[in-house]
């Protein structure tokens, strides 16, 4: 007796058991082409034969966006009647209802008609994302929730319309569309931005120079962010050795020991901390053979306070192996820069085991070590 063939899987539920994958195009402001990047990233993907629909599409009448969408398929707006007038917005279910590989997505922090199934846009995208359909979609860093209030002071505009910061957390990709200052203001005079009648205004106004200096820096720095937290997830999944380090943003940390010219390292390395705005740390190492004299604990104690004035964090572990201490620690918070005192060690226990500093040195390639002159060690107390 033949055995029954298995039925053939249902198509529709395989890709409604896949979350779409997100990407978003991020600028520094209105202009700086993120429409007409997401707009060219799809038609190469359609070309290379993915099924790729537009599901909004705002062009704010700039011909070159406009002439970038001809060729694809764009899906009839949703109409909706608010306070006796006929607005369009979005219409989520025809796109799910047709079922693309791909929909790109406009202003992602758009704020939808009133009457609308969803308040947000973002709201849209993810429900056409649960829908297993892979979404491109478009915003400007000044939408975001966390950077409002920083945006306003920058600007002195207050942005209304945001969206959460978790959306760029869970995208898939965040791409940075990137142009200078001097580029975005030829464009804007060039009225390839808003109306001729706008451009004066504009210009006095958001899109001053050093606002978009600004918000250029929070775009960059923002996606950094993603860059290096990715990297960083991706690594603690892997041995140390096998995974390089990837460490975008600058940390310091301070070796302490007993010596006296601990204070003076804490500040110096407060001074690089806050010369690269970077987190400040402090660390100091027990050892297992000897206990601390009361003037050395009251030396640490001090070294402690001094760090958390700096607004520092402070950390103190017994382990035998000073070096591999430094070493564990150094990784595990992503250190870039390591301040600490020249050795005390005599020239023969050098030469025979090697100091402190070159034990670093050799395990901590991709970290920047400032080795500063010491005085001698605390002498125990006569007391």
């Amino acid at each position: 007796m033949d055995t029954p063939s298995p039925p053939s899987p249902d198509t529709s539920s395989i890709r409604l058991a896949r979350r779409g994958k997100h990407k978003i195009f991020i600028g520094m402001s209105p202009g700086v082409g993120k429409t007409y990047k997401m707009l060219e990233e799809g038609h190469r993907l359609k070309q290379e034969g993915t099924d790729v629909v537009v599901g909004l599409l705002e062009t704010h009448n700039r011909q070159e966006t406009a002439r970038k969408a001809v060729g694809l398929e764009i899906l009839a707006r949703k109409e909706i009647t608010w306070s006796g007038v006929t607005l369009t917005e979005m219409d989520t279910d025809a796109v799910i209802a047709r079922q693309p590989r791909l929909a790109l997505v406009d202003e992602l922090a758009h704020t939808n008609v009133p009457g609308s199934e969803r308040e947000k846009r973002y709201q849209d995208v993810e429900i056409i994302l649960t829908a297993g359909i892979d979404v491109f979609s478009t915003v400007n860093i000044q939408h975001l929730e966390s950077l409002n209030d920083l945006v306003a002071r920058i600007t002195g505009v207050v942005v209304r319309e945001r969206i959460p910061d978790r959306l760029l957390d869970e995208a898939d990709e965040v791409v940075v569309v990137d142009v200078t200052p001097e580029t975005l203001e030829e464009r804007l005079k060039d009225g390839k931005i808003y109306a001729p009648g706008k451009v004066d205004q504009s210009l006095q106004n958001f899109f001053q120079r050093r606002n978009l200096i600004a918000l250029r820096e929070l775009a960059l720095r923002e996606v950094a962010d993603n860059v290096e937290e990715d990297a960083l997830e991706a690594g603690s999944n892997h041995s140390h050795a096998s995974v390089p380090y990837c460490n975008i943003h600058e940390r310091v940390l301070v070796c302490v020991s007993t010596y006296p010219n601990s204070l003076q390292l804490i500040r110096r390395g407060a001074r690089l901390a806050a010369y690269m705005h970077a987190p400040l740390y402090g660390l100091f190492v027990d050892d297992l053979e000897r206990f601390l004299t009361k003037e050395e604990s009251l030396h640490i104690e001090t070294c402690e306070r001094l760090l958390k004035e700096f607004d520092g964090q402070f950390m103190r572990i017994t382990e035998q192996n000073k070096a591999k201490a430094i070493s564990d620690i150094a990784q595990k918070y992503h250190i870039t820069q390591i301040v600490i005192g020249e050795s005390q060690r005599s020239r023969w226990r050098i030469l025979l085991r090697g100091s402190l500093t070159q034990q670093l040195l050799k395990a901590l390639r991709h970290i920047d070590i400032h080795i500063i002159a010491t005085e001698q060690a605390l002498k125990p107390s006569n007391k």
